[in-house]
């Protein structure tokens, strides 16, 4: 049977022949040792067909799918254009070695190719790596280097933007940094206390806060310089005036040694040195938590904050976590017993690191393992949905704490629990609420912006009526003075009416019904007046003409 070879290089994609396997047996230490002599391997393996890449982007998209395990539209052609047709029904009579063995699922599926990945090819492709530049005629000196290192930072750039969006980076490196910090202040401590106990040993059995230790330390320092006048101060540390009263009193007949002021200062520069580590691991934890709260806050709501940064960095992310089954979940942490046990064929661990959740504590010695699955089971839900949701919310996280509490009561007391699909349902319901509520505040907010815009652009387009009108006033002078008049109460009627709400429409309307017809009665008591005058005028001119007549 014939074996190609499939070598996915930074220049483009390479199919080799590979001649002579079954003379050689498919010995995977003779093709090791012939894979440094380029003339004996040249004899095995031969270039049959080579596709070089269009653009780096190109070669950067190429990589990328063949690391996801998925094969793309230019390897499709160039695999059924080199390699023999695979007829149905018949069995073919080649293979392809592939380095990767996801993708060669990929490309048996929707090619029918049989595609195998074992130490011998791997073997195979090291040494056409290795002789690479030596098949390839055209290439120059450098220019496969430069291909290598120019994808090689385009493909870790783009791994790094990808990781952008989800900055669980961030928890990993927290949450290792809070363990350290445990350790380290934990061993400062106890050297303060061993160096401080020199000088006075009763203070041990009075306070044994590590933290309160270091501050109490420095603040004594000499102790024969403790008196009754430092007791209130004594007391404001502390917290407590009889155990500030035990510290004078114990000071007062205390059997350590004294201390030269040189060491004196030494031990007080290393309690500060404790106080500050253990001020910045109480700062350190409030991050971790606005962190988690922010990346994961469902699982954050149900198992708590460290628990849930513990399961995530020990699975590399929260991706990585979201992938895990429960089952696997479930015993996180706890790999070495687990390999113990099926190596020994003993019992498997029920738990690893989410045994530091409150719940596993709080159940029975033989519940123990029965809670362990269940929380597994809602952490793997809870993680998913922080890991594929589009919008963070603690609901579903708050909703699984519950069912987790309702487990417990049953096991404890038989209360039977909700079902899982009811406790989903109203999740989902509170979320819907919750989106409608934003919704609905946002938009009465845009329609008041809205509303005030007109109503300025009216009051400044009345403002400029306005203005026309004095203008117009000073024109005329006092003839024009009663048309202003009846301008501007026209002005102030119509700014009356955009004020008023909608109910007194009617109102305003009758109103304005009331004064065209008190203008209507004016303009005919005028034209009546007018005919008067009229009528008087002709009557004069006819007395004239007749008295005219008579003389």
């Amino acid at each position: 049977m014939a074996l190609y070879l499939l070598y996915e290089a930074a220049s483009g994609y390479s199919l080799f022949l590979a001649h002579g396997i079954d003379e050689i047996g498919q010995n995977t230490d003779a093709v090791r040792s012939s894979v440094s002599d380029l003339n004996r391997f040249g004899k095995v393996v031969q270039l049959t067909a080579f596709h070089p890449f269009e653009s780096a982007l190109d070669a950067l998209n190429q990589c990328n799918s063949i690391s996801e395990g998925v094969m793309t539209d230019e390897l499709r052609n160039f695999l059924e254009i080199n390699l023999p047709k695979v007829k149905d029904g018949k069995k073919p009579k080649f293979s392809l070695g592939l380095a990767e063995p996801k993708i060669g699922s990929h490309i048996f599926e929707a090619t029918k190719i049989p595609c195998q990945s074992n130490d011998f090819v791997l073997e195979l492709i090291r040494g056409v790596r290795l002789h690479f530049d030596r098949f390839i005629k055209d290439l120059k000196p450098g220019d496969l280097e430069k291909a290598q290192l120019g994808l090689g930072h385009s493909y870790s750039r783009a791994k790094v933007k990808f990781n952008v969006n989800r900055v669980d980076n961030m928890v990993i490196q927290a949450i290792f940094l809070l363990d350290t910090l445990d350790k380290d202040v934990n061993s400062f401590s106890m050297r303060v206390r061993e160096w401080y106990s020199w000088h006075f040993p009763e203070l041990v059995k009075i306070v044994n806060d590590n933290y309160l230790y270091a501050k109490v330390s420095k603040f004594i320092e000499d102790k024969s310089t403790l008196s009754e006048d430092k007791l209130p101060e004594l007391t404001d540390i502390v917290g407590d005036e009889d155990k500030a009263k035990e510290i004078v009193e114990a000071a007062k007949a205390s059997m350590g040694q004294d201390l030269s002021p040189i060491d004196l200062i030494n031990v007080q520069q290393f309690a500060q040195r404790v106080m500050d580590l253990s001020e910045y691991r109480k700062r350190l934890y409030d991050y971790l938590v606005t962190k988690m709260n922010d990346i994961a806050p469902n699982l954050a709501s149900l198992i708590g904050e460290v628990v849930g940064a513990r399961l995530i960095s020990h699975a590399g992310s929260l991706t990585n976590l979201a992938k895990c089954p429960s089952s696997t979940l479930q015993i996180l942490g706890a790999e070495k017993a687990l390999f113990r046990a099926l190596k020994t064929r003993g019992n498997t661990p029920k738990y690893g690191l989410i045994f530091h959740s409150s719940f596993i504590g709080r159940a029975s010695a033989r519940n123990k393992g029965r809670m362990a699955r269940y929380l597994a089971n809602k952490c793997s839900i809870a993680s998913r949905i922080d890991c594929f949701a589009d919008s963070s919310t603690t609901v579903f996280g708050e909703k699984l704490r519950e069912q987790v509490e309702e487990r417990l009561d049953f096991y404890d007391k038989g209360v039977a629990p909700r079902k899982n699909i009811d406790v989903m349902k109203s999740a989902i319901e509170n979320t819907q609420s919750k989106d409608t509520e934003m919704e609905t505040e946002e938009v009465p907010t845009e329609a008041s912006g809205k509303k005030s815009k007109k109503k300025k652009s009216k009051a400044a387009a009345n403002g400029d009526d306005m203005a026309v009108d004095e203008r117009a006033e000073t024109t005329n002078g006092d003839a024009g003075e009663g048309k202003s008049e009846k301008k501007k109460k026209k002005d102030k009627r119509k700014l009356d009416q955009e004020d008023q709400p909608m109910e007194d429409e009617n109102n305003g309307h009758v109103e304005e019904d009331g004064a065209a017809k008190q203008k209507k009665k004016k303009k005919s008591k005028h034209e009546n007046g007018e005919d008067l005058q009229a009528a008087s005028d002709v009557k004069k001119k006819k007395k004239k003409s007749r008295s005219e007549d008579t003389d």
